[in-house]
């Protein structure tokens, strides 16, 4: 008699796919910084098996401020090229610098043309700057995400003074304490994410 005939064979339970983050680049000024530090936060992603990247450029938007719920056939176009990024996304990471102590019009137009896209889903942010590191245009966009029904994780990564932080090739000169703060961040990202992705597959947000 074999004494492991009855023992139930282990049940084999599939990984979940990764979630899908949009890495949205906020600045669109002329000798911006931010896709320095979008190629930077892009090699820690390829490093993880559980997220996905994808890019959206508010350099390569072309929204207007001026919002409309009847955009003409240029602004539709516009939309069709990045609403469909946002909408597929689990996760957003938003790269954004500091102007005036707040955040670019041109990441503010890309928020107020969506709505739907951004709900009960986690934001992420890597801020750059001078001495504040454009922490304080994080914490208004928090205010901003809270608003459409997104949830912001806690812990951010910051660039003080950040264009004496990378070299001529875009590698950070010191990456031991920004590579640890970019994986406590995509650690809650990832959290959040997964557990927003579970709860909607069950039952709709009905906030």
């Amino acid at each position: 008699m074999n004494p492991t005939a009855d023992v139930a064979a282990p049940l084999h339970t599939p990984l979940p796919a990764p979630l899908k983050v949009a890495v949205i680049i906020g600045s669109n000024r002329e000798g911006r910084f931010g896709p320095v530090v979008a190629d930077w936060l892009l090699g820690r992603l390829r490093e993880r098996d559980d997220l996905t990247a994808e890019v959206v450029d508010t350099a390569d938007a072309g929204l207007p401020t001026a919002l409309s719920y009847s955009p003409t056939p240029e602004v539709t176009a516009e939309l069709a090229k990045i609403t469909p990024k946002l909408a597929a996304a689990d996760a957003f990471v938003v790269l954004t610098p500091e102007y005036n102590h707040s955040f670019p019009a041109s990441l503010k137009a890309l928020i107020d043309w969506h709505y739907e896209e951004w709900r009960a889903k986690p934001v992420g942010f890597v801020s750059y700057g001078g001495v504040s590191g454009g922490l304080r245009a994080v914490e208004q966009l928090r205010q901003v995400f809270a608003e459409l029904h997104a949830v912001t994780v806690r812990d951010t990564v910051s660039f003080h003074n950040a264009g004496a932080s990378f070299d001529d090739e875009g590698r950070h000169r010191d990456p031991a304490a920004p590579d640890a703060a970019a994986k406590v961040m995509l650690d809650q990202l990832g959290w959040w994410g997964s557990a927003l992705r579970e709860a909607k597959a069950v039952r709709a947000y009905g906030g």
